[in-house]
Parts: C-alpha cells; sequence; structure tokens
C-alpha cells in the first residue's frame, strides 16, 4: 500500500479552482493525534469544536460543517468511523453523529504502517499541506493541530511525479514591483540583501497557480501572511481590500491593516504585468474572508 500516493489522491471537490480543505485538515488533525498518542480514539462531539475552528481559520469563507469530512473521510481509505451500535459512520448529519456517539481513527493498516516507519508520518503531512495550503502558512497549521512534522527527504520518484515550482519567480516578482512591498511600500534591507519581503501568490500554487509575474504580489512578512488568510484582497482597479472580519483597536492594526482600504496597490514598475483579473477573482471567492471594508 503506497499511503503516500492515496494521501495524494483524497477525493475532493476541485472543479473550477474552488477550496474544498475538508479531509485535509481533519486527516492533519488526526495524523497530529496520532503523533500524540497513537491509540487515541476521536469521538467527533468532542473534537468536533476543534475541526469547526479549523475550518473557520483554514477553509473557506463559506459556512461549512466538520460532519461532512468525519463521515465522507472513510470513502477514501484512510479512516474508519465506529458508533455505540459498531462499525460504520451513521452518516454526515451533525445531530447524527452526535447521537449515535460516533468515533473516529486512522485504518488499522495506516497505523500498523506508521508503527514500522514513523517517517511515513511526515511525508504524508507534507503531502497534505502542499496540495492545500501555501507554504506562508503551513508551520502555523502544524501548530493548531499539533504536529510535529520531522524534516523529509523525498526519494526520486515522488519528487520527480510532482509539480515543481519555479525558483525564479521569487527575484522576478521582487524585481517587477522594485522590492516594495505593493500594499504598504515597505522596503527593508541589510546591507544590499532585502529582508522581510517575500513573493506571494495570488492564486494559490495548489490550486494550480502559476510561477508568473501576472500571479505574484511582492509583500512584506506581515501582509503576506493576512493576504494568505483572507484579511486582505485585491479589488477592481488593482486597489486593496480589508475584511470587515479583521477587527484591531491598535494604532499599529489601524495603521498597518485597516488604513489599507480602498489604497491602490504599489506597482508593478512599467512594463511588468500587473495581477491578471482571473487570479484576482480566485482570491476573492476562495481566501478573501466576508466583505471589504469602505476605502479609508
Amino acid at each position: 500500500m503506497d499511503w503516500v500516493e492515496r494521501t495524494s489522491n483524497l477525493r475532493q471537490w476541485r472543479q473550477g479552482g474552488v477550496r474544498a480543505p475538508h479531509k485535509p485538515l481533519l486527516f492533519l488533525y488526526a495524523l497530529g493525534r496520532y503523533q500524540q498518542d497513537a491509540g487515541s480514539v476521536l469521538k467527533y462531539s468532542a473534537v468536533e469544536g476543534d475541526l469547526k475552528r479549523l475550518l473557520a481559520e483554514y477553509g473557506p469563507a463559506n459556512k461549512t460543517t466538520p460532519a461532512y469530512p468525519f463521515h465522507h473521510l472513510v470513502s477514501d481509505g484512510v479512516w474508519e468511523v465506529r458508533t455505540d451500535r459498531g462499525p460504520g459512520s451513521p452518516g454526515s448529519g451533525v445531530q447524527v453523529l452526535r447521537a449515535a456517539g460516533a468515533a473516529g481513527r486512522l485504518v488499522p493498516e495506516l497505523r500498523a504502517a506508521l508503527g514500522r516507519e514513523p517517517s511515513l508520518l511526515g511525508r504524508m503531512a507534507r503531502v497534505l499541506l502542499d496540495q492545500n495550503f501555501p507554504p506562508s502558512l503551513h508551520d502555523e497549521l502544524c501548530e493548531a493541530v499539533g504536529l510535529e512534522p520531522e524534516p523529509v527527504v523525498e526519494a526520486g520518484p515522488l519528487a520527480a511525479g510532482r509539480r515543481q515550482r519555479d525558483r525564479r519567480m521569487r527575484e522576478a516578482v521582487l524585481t517587477a514591483y522594485e522590492y516594495r512591498c505593493a500594499f504598504c511600500g515597505y522596503d527593508g534591507r541589510i546591507g544590499a540583501v532585502p529582508v522581510g519581503l517575500e513573493a506571494a501568490h495570488v492564486r494559490w500554487w495548489a490550486f494550480g497557480g502559476p510561477d508568473d509575474v501576472d500571479n505574484g504580489l511582492c509583500l512584506c512578512s506581515l501582509h503576506h501572511k493576512l493576504f494568505d488568510k483572507g484579511v486582505l484582497g485585491i479589488g477592481d482597479g488593482h486597489r486593496v481590500l480589508v475584511s470587515q472580519s479583521f477587527i484591531g483597536h491598535s494604532p499599529a492594526a489601524r495603521e498597518h491593516v485597516i488604513a489599507l482600504s480602498g489604497r491602490p496597490l504599489i506597482g508593478p514598475q512599467q512594463g511588468a504585468r500587473p495581477v491578471a483579473a482571473a487570479h484576482r477573482s480566485w482570491h476573492a471567492s476562495q481566501v478573501f474572508h466576508g466583505v471589504p471594508r469602505p476605502a479609508a
């Protein structure tokens, strides 16, 4: 059984670039709990709150329920559910799972494989992260699910079969934006080396976003994280969107986030391609949370 391949092939809704990270988030959570206690069983009523928070923070803006992946992940052969009446999931309804005392865990074959080969857990987690989330969120997502993935050196066939990033994108994007954050203008350096500036994908690489300048922004570390978390976005006229869901009362929050609402992007320089409308639309529908604030 190739568990890494099975992890890579989880059945998810992918039509039109729609994000549906429900199963990957549950699977990451289950791997984290297994790492902490290999014998743990996850009773739905006990973990529902944790899963709700993960979906709210790392899922799309539309409302959803953790009952859906708790039931449907069974069909991917990595997860099993039992109830007070015996094996098998009673359905994908919240009340049904609660009433039946539903509890889930990794299937016995996978638990045995993880016991024989502990490094397998890290490889599976890496696939789930790479295929569903941008790198800026990987560390905090691992912390959120209680996962400590070990460094992984991938074998040739797996690495060769996976889409490769273009390492030249960072330099191309930073050059196009003249080494300034497109949201705030930050342009810090240590000597000649930029510090705290990153190339952000607008349409995430995990969802088919190309390594092209018109899918990139030069952003400072703070605004890159807020952009990937859906606090910030790009609207018509290439102006900054700030979500009404973001709350910050400090002068720093007002100055560095809320005051950005409605500002035009800084850059790119003449001759460089601005962010393509298709990529802006994807980010607005799949990442940006809530309704934009009025222009500051």
